[in-house]
């Protein structure tokens, strides 16, 4: 059986995996005026977990699977009729429910930014309301994740880092794709072995401290272990005591069978002293090639303070602090109405709040992102109505739609439209790209960021702007609402 078929193992209906309040409003919307209405939504987030400088863009590969199979089934449809509070006309409808939204995405590994439009949906009001659940549940879980591993894969510096955390994940679902967003975005691999049958991460391990303690010495588990994985013997040295027996044991071993690769594991401890003490050891031996690899609630803070500290390690396997993004386990993507009417005439919408963070950007819109042709870093993102033409080289006036007196002219660059179609009238039209592309993709993006914007403390702010014609729309709204003075 091939990976893609195990893959389809784990594919079932989740169509009701939804809020009730969207079959509710579906319900609503089909006896009412707006049963033929057309609408548009934006998908975007409002914060950078950690107060970093941007965030990853990942979960996509199972959005497109959901709206591929978004189906009632009989029992779903009974399941509804037993609520009593659904027509029967609109059960009838569900019952022929076929997807006929149009659908744009930023593509998975790229780093998005605040306030902007990552995926839009415009379609029948109905359909692209109801899809809302789950593209925020995968949107928000995964790209959180990516973020928190891309922050950690920088701090290693190159190092290897591994994705240790499936046991302190937060249910099956969020190990598997956790483990996903993890390898996009620059993870080594993964302990989570179905990850690897079924998403193509590399399944990774060693021993747990059980696997020591089962044998009658630290020794003999370690030359049994050795025997059977030659190839890549990796052994955990601080089940006793990593000076006196872990280490000595480990050396022994190492120089008695004398493994294809080889490394010695620190679950505990004082990682600086010890990984230099058993360096010391490891080369005074001979065993140059010995790699050392730690482990034990890590995150990139520790990573960064222990490499600065002169640590001696080669990898690094992190767990929980990763696969639950501990520090900020909140991503706050959010779905958004900016457009409904009939066909392409969409009246805009925008949502108004005295919080000025949640006023939303109106119309129907695309996202440019401006690369420089003398460095090929990325300069600014706009955000245009979606009948705005691309620049086309010429100088560009870009404004902080915060502060409108904050203008700069954008030259010699390349503008790139980041939203590509995914769906058309509900029909795939992307050519999905492998876990390997898409992970390539984010090295090769996050490398066109300038490294101010890496720091994990303060990072510069990147520029997200609005189009002066899409300014003028939202102030437009503002003062029909009443709100001009926001």
């Amino acid at each position: 059986m091939s990976k893609k078929d195990y893959a389809l193992l784990n594919d079932y209906n989740l169509t009701m995996l939804t809020d009730f309040y969207e079959i509710t409003m579906a319900n609503g919307y089909f006896n009412s005026a707006n049963r033929e209405a057309e609408a548009c939504f934006d998908v975007f987030f409002r914060r950078v977990p950690d107060g970093g400088g941007f965030a990853i863009m990942a979960g996509l590969e199972q959005i497109i699977a959901y709206m591929k199979r978004l189906k009632f089934m009989d029992e779903d449809i009974e399941y509804l009729r037993s609520k009593d509070m659904f027509s029967e006309e609109f059960l009838d409808y569900l019952k022929g429910f076929e997807f006929e939204c149009d659908v744009w995405s930023v593509p998975e590994g790229y780093p998005i930014f605040p306030h902007e439009p990552v995926m839009i949906v415009k379609g029948p009001l109905i359909q692209a309301q109801f899809v809302e659940t789950f593209m925020l549940m995968q949107f928000n879980h995964q790209s959180l994740i990516a973020t928190k591993s891309a922050r950690i894969v920088r701090a290693a510096q190159g190092r290897p880092v591994m994705e240790f955390g499936t046991r302190r994940a937060q249910g099956a679902d969020a190990a598997v794709y956790g483990a996903r967003a993890a390898y996009i975005a620059g993870c080594a691999g993964t302990a989570c072995t179905i990850a690897d049958r079924n998403h193509f991460v590399p399944a990774l391990g060693t021993m747990a401290h059980s696997w020591i303690q089962s044998f009658e010495s630290e020794y003999e588990a370690f030359r049994v272990y050795t025997e059977q994985y030659p190839q890549n013997a990796t052994l955990l040295i601080d089940t006793y005591n990593v000076l006196k027996s872990g280490l000595p044991n480990a050396i022994k071993v190492f120089k008695e069978l004398k493994p294809e690769k080889m490394g010695v594991r620190l679950d505990s401890g004082d990682i600086t002293y010890l990984t230099r003490e058993c360096r010391k050891a490891l080369d005074a031996e001979g065993l140059t090639d010995c790699k050392i690899v730690i482990s034990n609630s890590l995150d990139e803070y520790i990573i960064r303070d222990v490499i600065l500290e002169g640590a001696k390690i080669d990898s690094f396997g992190v767990g929980e602090r990763l696969i639950t993004a501990r520090s900020e386990p909140v991503f706050g993507g959010v779905y958004k109405l900016s457009g409904i009417g009939k066909g392409n005439e969409l009246e805009p919408r925008m949502k108004i709040s005295e919080n000025v963070e949640k006023i939303t950007n109106p119309g129907f819109k695309k996202l440019v992102r401006f690369f420089s042709k003398e460095t090929g870093k990325a300069m600014a993102d706009v955000i245009m109505l979606r009948d705005e033409p691309i620049p086309d080289g010429t100088p560009y006036e870009i404004f902080d739609p915060n502060a409108v007196w904050k203008r700069k002219m954008l030259e010699n660059y390349e503008a790139k439209e980041m939203l590509v179609p995914i769906f058309e009238r509900g029909k795939l039209v992307y050519k999905e790209p492998d876990i390997e592309e898409i992970r390539e993709t984010c090295r090769e993006q996050i490398d066109t960021l300038w490294g101010e914007m890496l720091r994990f403390e303060n990072p510069q702010t990147y520029h997200v702007d609005l189009s002066h014609k899409l300014w003028e729309l939202k102030h437009e709204l503002l003062k029909k609402h009443g709100s001009d003075n926001l």
